[in-house]
């Protein structure tokens, strides 16, 4: 790939559960995060993976997320995957925040980190599924995005160009820069675990912890403030119940049978 200038990447990750029996808190229909292992989202590492695969020497990779303390562990690995500088948006003020309240923190907190070439972000995050905050960052930058991308194919001058995953097959989005994608992991990606010799050096890279004091704006923007969108309830699907099962061998009575079920029912 040909680059005529150094070029800035942003990585955005979540720290999410490793777990798909996670628990809600009936007060504030958010999920208990206590005593449950955490993990990098897979599609975020995708993304990472992505930018660390076209990083040229000078290049620069700076991943950002948005969580409590224990979110530095994520970014930590982020590092040791091949991120130059990780930044952690850390504050009880951004807490409960919708998907829209989340991308106008991230937003903010891009506008104080300056230039920059690529947004990359995963797809969606694996514990909401929105696929959702990756665009909205775009929208409130007014940059141009392409989502569901499964590889960048080139990059030249002031152009990306990617290969994108459609319902009728594949396709490539020409953009340019600056740019967001979003990535999504084709079935052929394995995620890479970091050598112990990277682990220890990602302790050494720069690591910021940012508040709302740090990227400004107005606090009505952030958290359950921000939120355009309100969790009023949170609850699992009750168990189904089992079908009737008709056990009769001859066709006719069997039609009959069910016709007899239907009408009881009030379906027919």
């Amino acid at each position: 790939m040909n680059f005529d200038e150094t070029m800035r990447f942003i990585v955005c990750v979540k720290q999410v559960p490793d777990t798909t029996e996670v628990k809600i808190d009936p007060q504030t229909n958010t999920l208990i995060r206590e005593g449950i292992p955490s993990i990098l989202n897979p599609f975020d590492q995708f993304a990472l993976e992505e930018a660390i695969k076209i990083k040229q020497e000078d290049d620069e990779i700076i991943v950002i997320s948005m969580g409590p303390p224990q979110a530095k562990m994520a970014l930590l690995k982020c590092l040791a995957l091949g991120g130059d500088k990780a930044i952690l948006l850390s504050d009880k003020a951004f807490a409960g925040a919708d998907t829209w309240a989340t991308s106008y923190t991230l937003t903010q907190c891009i506008k104080k980190i300056g230039d920059f070439n690529i947004i990359f972000c995963g797809l969606q995050a694996i514990d909401g599924d929105t696929a959702q905050v990756g665009p909205e960052i775009a929208a409130q930058l007014d940059i141009p995005q392409i989502t569901y991308v499964e590889n960048i194919e080139k990059v030249e001058g002031k152009k990306l160009e990617a290969k994108v995953q459609t319902d009728d097959g594949y396709k490539i989005v020409e953009a340019k820069l600056p740019v967001l994608i979003t990535g999504i992991t084709p079935s052929s990606f394995e995620p890479t675990n970091p050598p112990m010799m990277s682990i220890m050096k990602a302790n050494k890279k720069p690591f910021s912890t940012w508040t709302i004091d740090d990227i400004g704006g107005s606090s009505d923007n952030y958290g359950l403030n921000g939120s355009l969108t309100e969790v009023i309830k949170v609850y699992s699907p009750p168990a189904r119940q089992q079908g009737v099962i008709i056990d009769v061998e001859e066709p006719e009575a069997a039609v009959q049978k069910l016709i007899e079920l239907l009408s009881k029912d009030k379906v027919i």
